[in-house]
Parts: structure tokens; sequence; C-alpha cells
């Protein structure tokens, strides 16, 4: 599985700031990643995917939140563009 932790900007973007592997069952560790995100300004965003793949994931994560939208997932943590559907 793949946990997506990021943030949404002043412009409805979706910014991905880092990306973990996690086993599918490991509750604990996705809440110690989510509770460590930093969130002062209260735009934290976290998300997890059933795959192994960080591009699939921002994929998925562009399709499921933002797409609709007409706003942009802005990875960087490792620069995926994700297509539109």
């Amino acid at each position: 599985m793949i946990l997506l932790l990021g943030r949404w900007d002043w412009g409805g973007n979706l910014v991905i700031d880092s990306s973990h592997a996690v086993a599918d069952d490991d509750q604990a560790a996705i809440g110690r990643l989510v509770d460590d995100q930093d969130d002062d300004d209260n735009s934290a965003w976290s998300a997890s995917f059933a795959t192994d793949s960080h591009s699939t994931a921002v994929q998925l994560a562009y399709e499921e939140y933002v797409e609709a939208e007409g706003t942009r997932v802005i990875d960087q943590a490792h620069r995926v563009e994700p297509a539109p559907a």
C-alpha cells in the first residue's frame, strides 16, 4: 500500500509532499506518519491506495480528489504528472 501525504494549496491544488510504502494492515505505522504530518494551517491531506506504485497512487489521487474540481496534483515527492482520465 502507498500512503501519500500532502496539503491543499491556496488555489485548491493537491500538493503531494511525501510517499510511503506501508504494509496493508499496519495501521499503527499509518497513524504515526499521519500524526507527524505538519498541519499548522489545517490544510493537511493524506490517503492510502492499494498499490505498490507511487505513480499509480498519484494517478488515483488525481482521479478521486481533484479531477472533477478542475485543479491539479503537484507531486513534490517524485515529480509524477498524472494524466487526465
